[in-house]
């Protein structure tokens, strides 16, 4: 009975698939004895939810009738403003900024794709990345195609990205590239200063022959990726593009506030033309009324209460580095013993995941179940959640994982 188009659609996804997996195993063998490397949020040590304190008193203090009733379509202004002082801190590039309230970090990679890329076109991210991507692609009627991210040395593959963004807009008049930068999902990978300077002369050459360019930068884990304004002082090479090259950030409440279910976040426009900044609103906001309406006005107001008040963010601040330092902690064991054992990986530099690369993905998370481990297969390779494995149960996984590969 559905639409053409709707026909045959399954989702399938990898991630909550092994997490039921796990859960089943849990089961049968108690959660000591296994080792939860799927989902993407944090766990504490004893493998439960871990929140925030401070985030969590002031949301329990809300006014009930301010937490249930109506937020405008484009947000409640005093929340647009917060989410662009978080989102760039003090790396504000020279520009104007516009925002619209989406549905967590997902609903702002929805509106960019819904309304930056041709129906028909393809949107250009690269080969490691979050299958979702391909969701929303296929949903609002585009497709994805993928550049290598890393080359041989193991760095940004600057070469391929040029490649691919040449040969798309030799077929199409504009593109929407996606890169998610720092702690990149699945890899935990980070562009450095040179390779974003590298990656944003390649656009402007393709802006300066008249195509009109929109990149969009997933920043949804920034959080997890080291001191925030060293993570972020990329932002400021978005000063003074060509008015045919638009910058979008992706912002999100979900893991920088331990607000996963809320679904709170929001979709930030940086360019030197007002009138771009105000088409970005408009169509957004247009988006956002057949999408959902309006999002959690609760969450929004806690980011205005929590912001307002120069003494609650430190303490925030404080709880949530915590949590960066204990998910460090365990990824640096597992890439030390990767390096020990001789397990190949993807360059690490921060976030919830790491990678390692496999030829079978699926048989060797399968394999894995024999030692009660539990992780995801990707395309590419195996994704560890250092977020959620405890720093007790990281330690062996990288050998298991070896083992289980040959």
């Amino acid at each position: 009975m559905t639409a053409t188009h709707a026909a045959g659609r399954k989702l399938k996804d990898a991630i909550f698939d092994a997490n039921q997996a796990c859960n089943e195993a849990i089961k049968i063998h108690g959660a000591d004895a296994v080792t939860n490397a799927t989902i993407g949020v944090v766990l504490n040590e004893d493998g439960k939810l871990a929140t925030l304190p401070t985030v969590e008193k002031t949301f329990r203090a809300m006014d009930f009738a301010d937490m249930v009733a109506y937020a405008p379509i484009s947000g409640l202004p005093a929340y647009l403003d917060a989410a662009i002082d978080l989102t760039f801190a003090d790396n504000k590039p020279d520009a104007k900024f516009g925002a619209i309230a989406t549905a967590g970090g997902t609903g702002a990679i929805h509106h960019a794709i819904a309304n930056y890329a041709e129906r028909g076109d393809a949107v250009l991210t690269s080969d490691w990345c979050w299958g979702t991507y391909n969701v929303i692609c296929t949903e609002t009627g585009k497709r994805l195609e993928t550049f290598k991210l890393l080359d041989a040395e193991l760095n940004f593959n600057i070469s391929d990205f040029a490649v691919k963004v040449d040969s798309l807009l030799k077929k199409q008049k504009s593109l929407l590239v996606v890169i998610n930068t720092p702690a990149h999902n699945p890899t935990g990978y980070a562009l450095t200063d040179s390779e974003w300077d590298k990656v944003l002369d390649v656009l402007k050459a393709q802006a300066s022959v008249g195509k009109n360019i929109s990149l969009l930068v997933d920043v949804a884990y920034i959080d997890f990726a080291g001191e925030k304004n060293a993570t972020r002082a990329f932002m400021k090479k978005f000063s003074d593009l060509p008015e045919n090259l638009f910058v979008m950030v992706a912002f999100s409440m979900s893991k920088s506030f331990t607000f996963y279910g809320q679904r709170t976040g929001a979709l930030i426009g940086i360019s030197p033309d007002e009138k771009v900044i105000e088409e970005f609103k408009d169509v957004g906001k247009f988006s956002s009324r057949a999408a959902w309406s309006n999002i959690n006005r609760g969450a929004q107001a806690v980011l205005i209460k929590m912001t307002a008040d120069k003494n609650l963010m430190p303490v925030y601040e404080k709880e949530r580095d915590n949590l960066y330092q204990m998910v460090a902690r365990r990824a640096e064991v597992f890439v030390k013993e990767s390096k020990d054992c001789g397990l190949q990986i993807v360059p690490y530099r921060g976030g919830f995941f790491i990678a390692v690369p496999a030829e079978n993905p699926a048989v060797v998370c399968k394999k894995l179940h024999d030692d009660l481990i539990f992780a995801v297969p990707l395309k590419l390779g195996v994704r560890v959640a250092a977020c959620s494995t405890s720093f007790e149960k990281m330690h062996g996984v990288a050998e298991k994982i070896l083992r289980a590969m040959k």
